[in-house]
């Protein structure tokens, strides 16, 4: 069973569709890592990525807004580290952070991994506060796009 096979038995939070909007570079290009024109180097490559996008589903519904604190490894697998916030089509907002993985399937796109935390103070939404979410999509890298669903661990 794969990873997509067990998440079908959890129940859907939501799907996201966001954008990369920003790239923050420290001194290596990602669109050259990215094209294969360039390695990252031993220690790995830093980048701050910015995205925005909506979530729909049963549970969130809104728009989101993260940043990725990514680093490229050496080996190709990418570390993710991402901090954001939701504004609920109610008008509430949910903290959320994260941690995963991204690594290129053979067509270049990333397959992404992650587990989020969310958190609200609004005592509709109290249930996300013990919810662990697990995250599973792809990345985009020459389009930007990002697509993933979230699911109650």
């Amino acid at each position: 069973m794969d990873f997509h096979e067990s998440m079908d038995a959890k129940e859907l939070l939501f799907e996201l569709t966001a954008h990369i909007t920003g790239n923050i570079e420290f001194g290596a290009s990602l669109e050259a890592i990215s094209s294969g024109t360039a390695s990252p180097p031993p220690e790995g490559a830093r980048f701050d990525m910015s995205s925005e996008g909506t979530v729909e589903g049963p549970k969130l519904k809104g728009k989101v807004y993260t940043i990725d604190y990514v680093n490229v490894r050496a080996d190709g697998r990418t570390d993710l580290h991402i901090h954001g916030r939701i504004e609920l089509a109610d008008g509430g907002t949910v903290a959320l952070s994260a941690e995963g993985i991204a690594a290129p399937d053979p067509t270049g796109i990333l397959q992404v991994r992650q587990t989020w935390t969310l958190r609200s103070n609004s005592p509709a939404n109290a249930w996300m506060n013990s919810t662990l979410v697990w995250v599973s999509g792809t990345v985009d890298p020459a389009t930007g796009e990002i697509r993933l669903k979230g699911y109650r661990a």
